[in-house]
Protein backbone atom coordinates (compact mmCIF):
# COMPACT_ATOMS: atom_id res chain seq x y z
CA UNK A 1 0.00 0.00 0.00
CA UNK A 2 0.97 3.71 -1.18
CA UNK A 3 2.28 6.08 1.80
CA UNK A 4 0.72 8.83 -0.43
CA UNK A 5 -1.91 10.02 -3.15
CA UNK A 6 -0.81 13.14 -4.52
CA UNK A 7 -4.21 14.83 -6.36
CA UNK A 8 -5.21 17.64 -8.41
CA UNK A 9 -7.74 19.63 -5.68
CA UNK A 10 -10.25 22.05 -6.52
CA UNK A 11 -9.44 24.94 -3.97
CA UNK A 12 -11.91 27.48 -5.73
CA UNK A 13 -12.16 28.44 -9.34
CA UNK A 14 -9.31 28.89 -10.98
CA UNK A 15 -7.30 27.91 -7.97
CA UNK A 16 -5.93 24.11 -7.78
CA UNK A 17 -3.39 22.16 -6.26
CA UNK A 18 -1.40 18.88 -6.58
CA UNK A 19 -1.98 17.98 -2.66
CA UNK A 20 -1.58 14.49 -0.91
CA UNK A 21 -5.33 13.27 -0.65
CA UNK A 22 -4.25 10.03 1.61
CA UNK A 23 -4.18 6.61 -0.09
CA UNK A 24 -8.26 5.49 -0.90
CA UNK A 25 -10.06 3.35 1.28
CA UNK A 26 -12.74 0.78 0.64
CA UNK A 27 -15.43 3.48 2.02
CA UNK A 28 -18.58 4.99 0.39
CA UNK A 29 -18.26 9.22 0.45
CA UNK A 30 -19.83 8.55 4.37
CA UNK A 31 -17.03 6.70 5.28
CA UNK A 32 -19.08 3.53 5.30
CA UNK A 33 -16.77 0.63 4.33
CA UNK A 34 -17.64 -1.19 1.34
CA UNK A 35 -16.68 -4.75 -0.28
CA UNK A 36 -18.16 -4.18 -3.56
CA UNK A 37 -15.21 -1.39 -4.15
CA UNK A 38 -11.56 -1.96 -5.72
CA UNK A 39 -8.13 0.64 -5.57
CA UNK A 40 -6.80 1.41 -9.18
CA UNK A 41 -3.57 2.38 -9.94
CA UNK A 42 -4.15 5.24 -12.27
CA UNK A 43 -2.23 4.84 -15.59
CA UNK A 44 -4.00 7.95 -17.48
CA UNK A 45 -6.63 10.38 -16.38
CA UNK A 46 -7.49 12.92 -18.47
CA UNK A 47 -8.74 16.39 -18.28
CA UNK A 48 -11.96 17.37 -19.65
CA UNK A 49 -14.04 20.57 -20.92
CA UNK A 50 -16.42 19.19 -17.89
CA UNK A 51 -13.60 20.06 -15.48
CA UNK A 52 -13.08 23.02 -16.81
CA UNK A 53 -16.48 24.51 -16.48
CA UNK A 54 -15.87 23.19 -12.27
CA UNK A 55 -12.46 25.64 -12.92
CA UNK A 56 -14.20 28.44 -14.39
CA UNK A 57 -16.40 28.03 -11.09
CA UNK A 58 -19.65 27.53 -13.74
CA UNK A 59 -20.71 24.12 -11.76
CA UNK A 60 -20.71 24.90 -8.18
CA UNK A 61 -18.02 22.01 -6.34
CA UNK A 62 -17.01 22.37 -2.64
CA UNK A 63 -13.59 23.12 -2.13
CA UNK A 64 -10.68 20.25 -1.12
CA UNK A 65 -12.93 18.20 -3.99
CA UNK A 66 -10.98 15.96 -6.18
CA UNK A 67 -11.19 16.30 -9.80
CA UNK A 68 -11.33 13.81 -12.23
CA UNK A 69 -13.78 11.67 -13.82
CA UNK A 70 -12.48 10.33 -17.04
CA UNK A 71 -9.82 7.68 -15.57
CA UNK A 72 -8.11 4.33 -16.73
CA UNK A 73 -5.72 2.36 -14.30
CA UNK A 74 -4.36 -1.21 -13.14
CA UNK A 75 -6.21 -3.02 -10.05
CA UNK A 76 -4.53 -3.04 -7.00
CA UNK A 77 -6.57 -4.21 -4.02
CA UNK A 78 -10.44 -5.55 -5.16
CA UNK A 79 -13.09 -5.65 -1.58
CA UNK A 80 -14.05 -9.38 -0.55
CA UNK A 81 -17.36 -9.29 -2.18
CA UNK A 82 -15.85 -8.66 -5.75
CA UNK A 83 -15.72 -11.65 -7.91
CA UNK A 84 -14.60 -11.14 -11.32
CA UNK A 85 -12.22 -7.99 -11.33
CA UNK A 86 -9.18 -9.01 -10.12
CA UNK A 87 -5.47 -8.11 -9.01
CA UNK A 88 -3.31 -6.78 -12.13
CA UNK A 89 -6.67 -6.11 -14.47
CA UNK A 90 -6.16 -3.26 -16.67
CA UNK A 91 -10.18 -0.90 -16.34
CA UNK A 92 -11.41 1.91 -18.21
CA UNK A 93 -13.47 3.59 -15.24
CA UNK A 94 -17.42 5.07 -16.77
CA UNK A 95 -17.51 8.28 -15.68
CA UNK A 96 -21.12 7.43 -13.77
CA UNK A 97 -21.55 5.97 -10.91
CA UNK A 98 -23.66 3.38 -11.07
CA UNK A 99 -24.73 0.74 -8.80
CA UNK A 100 -25.98 -2.28 -11.39
CA UNK A 101 -29.08 -2.88 -9.24
CA UNK A 102 -31.35 0.05 -9.34
CA UNK A 103 -34.28 0.18 -12.00
CA UNK A 104 -32.64 2.26 -13.94
CA UNK A 105 -29.48 0.63 -13.92
CA UNK A 106 -31.12 -2.38 -15.27
CA UNK A 107 -32.83 -0.57 -17.87
CA UNK A 108 -28.90 0.19 -18.94
CA UNK A 109 -29.44 4.14 -18.03
CA UNK A 110 -26.17 4.44 -15.59
CA UNK A 111 -26.18 8.06 -16.18
CA UNK A 112 -29.07 8.22 -13.72
CA UNK A 113 -28.29 5.69 -11.38
CA UNK A 114 -30.98 6.05 -7.96
CA UNK A 115 -28.22 4.75 -5.19
CA UNK A 116 -25.44 6.85 -6.75
CA UNK A 117 -26.15 10.32 -5.51
CA UNK A 118 -28.01 10.14 -1.91
CA UNK A 119 -28.50 14.18 -1.99
CA UNK A 120 -30.07 14.26 -5.47
CA UNK A 121 -31.54 10.73 -5.62
CA UNK A 122 -29.65 10.09 -9.35
CA UNK A 123 -26.90 10.74 -10.94
CA UNK A 124 -23.46 10.21 -9.44
CA UNK A 125 -20.26 10.79 -11.05
CA UNK A 126 -16.40 10.89 -10.22
CA UNK A 127 -15.02 14.44 -9.45
CA UNK A 128 -18.07 16.39 -9.39
CA UNK A 129 -20.75 17.71 -7.15
CA UNK A 130 -22.51 14.84 -7.44
CA UNK A 131 -22.66 12.05 -4.97
CA UNK A 132 -19.21 12.96 -3.10
CA UNK A 133 -17.30 10.39 -5.26
CA UNK A 134 -13.68 11.71 -5.09
CA UNK A 135 -12.10 11.87 -8.57
CA UNK A 136 -9.52 10.14 -10.39
CA UNK A 137 -6.87 12.68 -11.44
CA UNK A 138 -4.59 11.15 -8.64
CA UNK A 139 -1.95 8.43 -8.45
CA UNK A 140 -4.73 6.02 -6.97
CA UNK A 141 -8.66 6.25 -6.77
CA UNK A 142 -11.37 4.13 -5.53
CA UNK A 143 -13.84 2.85 -7.45
CA UNK A 144 -17.51 1.28 -6.02
CA UNK A 145 -19.23 -1.51 -7.44
CA UNK A 146 -16.04 -2.88 -9.37
CA UNK A 147 -17.99 -5.61 -10.80
CA UNK A 148 -20.72 -4.36 -12.42
CA UNK A 149 -18.70 -0.97 -13.55
CA UNK A 150 -15.18 -1.39 -14.58
CA UNK A 151 -14.67 -2.48 -18.67
CA UNK A 152 -11.31 -4.90 -18.58
CA UNK A 153 -8.76 -4.50 -21.69
CA UNK A 154 -8.25 -8.34 -23.34
CA UNK A 155 -4.70 -7.52 -22.99
CA UNK A 156 -2.29 -5.53 -20.44
CA UNK A 157 0.29 -5.03 -23.54
CA UNK A 158 -2.45 -4.11 -26.73
CA UNK A 159 -3.88 -1.84 -23.85
CA UNK A 160 -0.55 0.16 -23.17
CA UNK A 161 -0.06 0.25 -27.45
CA UNK A 162 -3.26 1.90 -27.86
CA UNK A 163 -3.86 3.64 -24.88
CA UNK A 164 -3.91 7.44 -26.31
CA UNK A 165 -7.13 6.08 -27.97
CA UNK A 166 -8.33 3.46 -24.96
CA UNK A 167 -8.35 6.36 -22.56
CA UNK A 168 -11.08 7.82 -23.93
CA UNK A 169 -13.39 5.17 -23.32
CA UNK A 170 -13.96 6.70 -19.70
CA UNK A 171 -16.15 9.74 -20.94
CA UNK A 172 -15.48 11.49 -24.31
CA UNK A 173 -15.57 9.20 -27.02
CA UNK A 174 -18.85 7.21 -25.92
CA UNK A 175 -20.46 10.87 -24.89
CA UNK A 176 -19.78 11.96 -28.46
CA UNK A 177 -21.00 8.72 -30.01
CA UNK A 178 -24.21 9.51 -27.83
CA UNK A 179 -24.84 12.58 -28.72
CA UNK A 180 -24.76 11.05 -32.44
CA UNK A 181 -26.94 8.65 -31.69
CA UNK A 182 -29.22 10.42 -30.05
CA UNK A 183 -29.17 12.94 -33.11
CA UNK A 184 -30.28 9.05 -35.42
CA UNK A 185 -26.62 9.78 -37.40
CA UNK A 186 -26.67 7.09 -39.90
CA UNK A 187 -25.56 5.91 -43.28
CA UNK A 188 -25.85 9.59 -45.54
CA UNK A 189 -26.71 11.76 -43.09
CA UNK A 190 -25.95 15.56 -42.70
CA UNK A 191 -24.87 16.40 -39.60
CA UNK A 192 -23.80 19.95 -37.57
CA UNK A 193 -21.79 19.45 -34.32
CA UNK A 194 -21.38 22.43 -32.16
CA UNK A 195 -17.84 22.76 -30.59
CA UNK A 196 -14.34 21.49 -32.10
CA UNK A 197 -12.69 20.86 -28.61
CA UNK A 198 -12.27 17.09 -27.76
CA UNK A 199 -16.07 16.52 -27.18
CA UNK A 200 -16.50 17.77 -30.61
CA UNK A 201 -13.50 15.81 -32.18
CA UNK A 202 -15.33 12.62 -30.67
CA UNK A 203 -18.65 13.39 -32.23
CA UNK A 204 -17.24 14.03 -35.19
CA UNK A 205 -14.90 10.67 -35.26
CA UNK A 206 -18.39 8.83 -34.21
CA UNK A 207 -20.35 10.84 -36.70
CA UNK A 208 -17.70 8.85 -39.18
CA UNK A 209 -17.70 6.00 -37.90
CA UNK A 210 -21.61 5.87 -37.71
CA UNK A 211 -21.34 6.75 -41.89
CA UNK A 212 -22.48 10.22 -42.13
CA UNK A 213 -21.92 11.68 -45.34
CA UNK A 214 -21.45 15.08 -44.76
CA UNK A 215 -19.81 16.25 -40.88
CA UNK A 216 -20.02 20.10 -40.23
CA UNK A 217 -18.39 21.38 -37.34
CA UNK A 218 -18.47 24.95 -35.61
CA UNK A 219 -16.02 26.19 -33.57
CA UNK A 220 -14.65 29.91 -32.93
CA UNK A 221 -10.60 28.66 -32.11
CA UNK A 222 -9.08 28.00 -35.56
CA UNK A 223 -6.18 25.77 -34.17
CA UNK A 224 -9.65 23.36 -33.42
CA UNK A 225 -11.07 23.96 -36.75
CA UNK A 226 -7.86 23.37 -38.30
CA UNK A 227 -7.77 19.77 -36.75
CA UNK A 228 -11.32 19.27 -37.80
CA UNK A 229 -10.85 20.49 -41.38
CA UNK A 230 -6.84 18.44 -41.33
CA UNK A 231 -9.03 15.42 -40.69
CA UNK A 232 -11.16 15.53 -43.61
CA UNK A 233 -14.20 16.82 -41.94
CA UNK A 234 -16.28 20.32 -42.93
CA UNK A 235 -15.92 23.44 -40.67
CA UNK A 236 -17.99 26.76 -40.12
CA UNK A 237 -16.71 29.56 -37.85
CA UNK A 238 -19.48 31.30 -35.26
CA UNK A 239 -17.58 34.82 -34.95
CA UNK A 240 -17.73 35.01 -38.64
CA UNK A 241 -19.99 37.76 -39.53
CA UNK A 242 -21.78 35.13 -42.38
CA UNK A 243 -24.63 33.76 -40.04
CA UNK A 244 -24.46 29.37 -39.17
CA UNK A 245 -26.99 28.33 -41.77
CA UNK A 246 -25.47 30.57 -44.52
CA UNK A 247 -22.34 28.86 -44.19
CA UNK A 248 -23.86 25.12 -44.02
CA UNK A 249 -25.90 25.99 -47.57
CA UNK A 250 -22.50 27.23 -48.55
CA UNK A 251 -21.12 23.65 -47.74
CA UNK A 252 -23.75 21.83 -48.91
CA UNK A 253 -24.49 23.39 -52.20
CA UNK A 254 -28.14 21.85 -52.69
CA UNK A 255 -29.78 25.15 -51.11
CA UNK A 256 -30.63 23.48 -48.01
CA UNK A 257 -29.74 25.30 -44.91
CA UNK A 258 -30.88 22.45 -43.23
CA UNK A 259 -29.02 19.05 -41.50
CA UNK A 260 -30.11 15.84 -40.79
CA UNK A 261 -28.82 15.77 -37.24
CA UNK A 262 -27.25 18.28 -34.94
CA UNK A 263 -25.08 17.81 -31.78
CA UNK A 264 -24.33 20.12 -28.97
CA UNK A 265 -20.90 19.68 -27.93
CA UNK A 266 -19.92 22.87 -26.01
CA UNK A 267 -23.04 23.50 -22.66
CA UNK A 268 -23.79 26.34 -20.83
CA UNK A 269 -19.76 28.30 -21.59
CA UNK A 270 -20.98 28.56 -25.08
CA UNK A 271 -20.49 31.84 -26.99
CA UNK A 272 -22.92 33.97 -29.12
CA UNK A 273 -22.01 34.66 -33.13
CA UNK A 274 -20.67 37.19 -35.24
CA UNK A 275 -17.48 39.85 -34.83
CA UNK A 276 -19.96 41.08 -31.73
CA UNK A 277 -21.05 38.16 -29.79
CA UNK A 278 -18.58 35.92 -30.33
CA UNK A 279 -16.38 37.18 -27.09
CA UNK A 280 -19.47 36.77 -24.61
CA UNK A 281 -21.35 33.91 -22.81
CA UNK A 282 -24.56 33.37 -24.16
CA UNK A 283 -26.27 30.20 -22.55
CA UNK A 284 -28.63 29.70 -25.03
CA UNK A 285 -26.52 30.33 -28.47
CA UNK A 286 -26.08 26.52 -29.01
CA UNK A 287 -29.27 25.48 -28.39
CA UNK A 288 -31.14 28.25 -30.41
CA UNK A 289 -28.25 27.77 -33.34
CA UNK A 290 -29.54 23.41 -33.41
CA UNK A 291 -33.06 24.37 -33.20
CA UNK A 292 -32.74 26.48 -36.18
CA UNK A 293 -30.05 24.16 -38.41
CA UNK A 294 -32.03 21.25 -38.13
CA UNK A 295 -34.62 19.63 -40.58
CA UNK A 296 -38.18 19.66 -39.73
CA UNK A 297 -38.85 16.37 -38.15
CA UNK A 298 -35.14 15.92 -37.33
CA UNK A 299 -33.17 15.15 -34.09
CA UNK A 300 -30.44 16.94 -31.80
CA UNK A 301 -28.23 15.24 -28.75
CA UNK A 302 -27.44 17.57 -26.71
CA UNK A 303 -24.20 15.91 -24.11
CA UNK A 304 -22.92 19.55 -23.78
CA UNK A 305 -23.24 20.25 -19.79
CA UNK A 306 -25.93 22.68 -18.42
CA UNK A 307 -26.56 23.05 -14.45
CA UNK A 308 -28.85 25.03 -12.48
CA UNK A 309 -26.07 25.37 -9.87
CA UNK A 310 -24.25 28.14 -12.18
CA UNK A 311 -22.95 31.05 -9.88
CA UNK A 312 -20.86 32.47 -12.64
CA UNK A 313 -23.73 32.50 -15.07
CA UNK A 314 -23.84 35.42 -17.68
CA UNK A 315 -27.43 36.69 -16.79
CA UNK A 316 -30.04 36.57 -13.64
CA UNK A 317 -32.59 34.23 -16.01
CA UNK A 318 -29.43 31.81 -16.27
CA UNK A 319 -28.24 32.08 -12.86
CA UNK A 320 -31.92 31.00 -11.40
CA UNK A 321 -31.36 27.68 -13.96
CA UNK A 322 -33.46 29.07 -17.29
CA UNK A 323 -32.56 29.69 -20.25
CA UNK A 324 -34.30 31.93 -22.80
CA UNK A 325 -34.95 29.29 -26.00
CA UNK A 326 -36.56 30.01 -28.90
CA UNK A 327 -38.53 26.84 -28.88
CA UNK A 328 -41.85 28.28 -30.03
CA UNK A 329 -40.51 28.79 -33.77
CA UNK A 330 -38.73 25.28 -33.65
CA UNK A 331 -41.69 23.39 -32.28
CA UNK A 332 -43.81 23.49 -35.47
CA UNK A 333 -40.44 21.96 -37.16
CA UNK A 334 -41.47 18.26 -34.72
CA UNK A 335 -38.12 17.84 -33.71
CA UNK A 336 -36.76 15.48 -31.09
CA UNK A 337 -33.71 15.68 -28.51
CA UNK A 338 -32.22 14.25 -26.25
CA UNK A 339 -30.29 16.04 -23.30
CA UNK A 340 -28.04 14.57 -20.42
CA UNK A 341 -25.13 12.56 -19.42
CA UNK A 342 -24.17 10.00 -21.60
CA UNK A 343 -24.33 6.63 -19.76
CA UNK A 344 -21.08 5.34 -20.61
CA UNK A 345 -21.68 1.47 -20.35
CA UNK A 346 -24.19 1.45 -23.10
CA UNK A 347 -21.04 2.18 -26.07
CA UNK A 348 -18.06 1.55 -23.92
CA UNK A 349 -17.41 -2.12 -25.04
CA UNK A 350 -18.32 -1.52 -28.00
CA UNK A 351 -15.98 1.37 -29.05
CA UNK A 352 -13.12 -0.57 -26.98
CA UNK A 353 -13.32 -3.50 -30.01
CA UNK A 354 -13.78 -1.02 -32.63
CA UNK A 355 -10.39 0.80 -31.55
CA UNK A 356 -9.10 -2.61 -30.85
CA UNK A 357 -9.56 -3.74 -34.14
CA UNK A 358 -8.29 -0.14 -35.67
CA UNK A 359 -12.01 0.96 -37.02
CA UNK A 360 -11.09 4.14 -35.62
CA UNK A 361 -7.57 5.01 -37.19
CA UNK A 362 -8.61 8.27 -37.48
CA UNK A 363 -9.02 9.22 -33.55
CA UNK A 364 -5.51 9.55 -32.16
CA UNK A 365 -4.21 12.80 -34.81
CA UNK A 366 -8.01 14.18 -34.56
CA UNK A 367 -7.94 14.23 -30.43
CA UNK A 368 -4.39 15.60 -30.93
CA UNK A 369 -3.60 14.00 -27.41
CA UNK A 370 -0.17 15.09 -25.25
CA UNK A 371 0.47 12.62 -21.97
CA UNK A 372 1.81 14.99 -19.02
CA UNK A 373 2.89 14.18 -15.80
CA UNK A 374 0.86 15.19 -12.48
CA UNK A 375 3.24 17.62 -11.57
CA UNK A 376 2.42 19.71 -15.01
CA UNK A 377 -1.77 19.13 -14.46
CA UNK A 378 -2.24 22.69 -13.24
CA UNK A 379 -0.40 24.55 -15.49
CA UNK A 380 -2.55 22.60 -18.35
CA UNK A 381 -5.92 23.00 -17.15
CA UNK A 382 -4.29 26.71 -17.44
CA UNK A 383 -3.53 25.57 -21.20
CA UNK A 384 -6.80 24.32 -21.94
CA UNK A 385 -8.35 27.37 -20.81
CA UNK A 386 -6.48 29.53 -22.99
CA UNK A 387 -7.95 27.51 -25.54
CA UNK A 388 -5.35 24.78 -26.16
CA UNK A 389 -6.22 22.35 -29.45
CA UNK A 390 -4.63 19.45 -27.42
CA UNK A 391 -6.51 16.93 -24.97
CA UNK A 392 -4.48 16.63 -22.11
CA UNK A 393 -4.00 13.08 -20.65
CA UNK A 394 -2.94 12.66 -17.45
CA UNK A 395 -0.01 9.91 -15.99
CA UNK A 396 0.61 10.02 -12.63
CA UNK A 397 3.17 6.81 -12.63
CA UNK A 398 4.78 7.27 -15.43
CA UNK A 399 3.07 3.97 -16.87
CA UNK A 400 2.73 4.93 -20.44
CA UNK A 401 6.46 6.33 -21.03
CA UNK A 402 4.74 8.98 -23.10
CA UNK A 403 4.55 11.76 -20.71
CA UNK A 404 6.25 15.15 -21.79
CA UNK A 405 7.68 17.32 -19.58
CA UNK A 406 8.15 20.34 -21.11
CA UNK A 407 5.90 22.79 -20.74
CA UNK A 408 2.52 23.21 -22.50
CA UNK A 409 1.17 25.17 -25.38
Amino acid sequence: MAATNRAVTFLGPYKLEIQDRGYPKLADPKGKKIEHAVILKLITTNICGSDLHIYHGRFAAPSGMQLGHENTGEVVEVGSHVERIKVGDIVSVPFNVACGTCRNCKERHTDVCLNANEELGFCGAYGFNLGGWQGGQAEYMMVPWADFQLLKFPDKEQAIEKIRDLTLLSDILPTGYHGCVEARVGTGSTVYIAGAGPVGRCAAASAHLLGASCIIVGDHNKARRDLVKNAGYEVVDPSSSTPIPDQIEKILGNGSRWVDAAVDCVGLECHGYGPDGSGKNEEEAVLNTLMEVIKPAGAMGIPGVYTNLDPGAPNELNKKGFMALGFPAAWVKSPSFTAGQCPVMHYNRELMMAILWDRLPYLTGLLNTEVIPLERAVEAYQSFHDGSAKKYVIDPHNTTRLASSSGTR
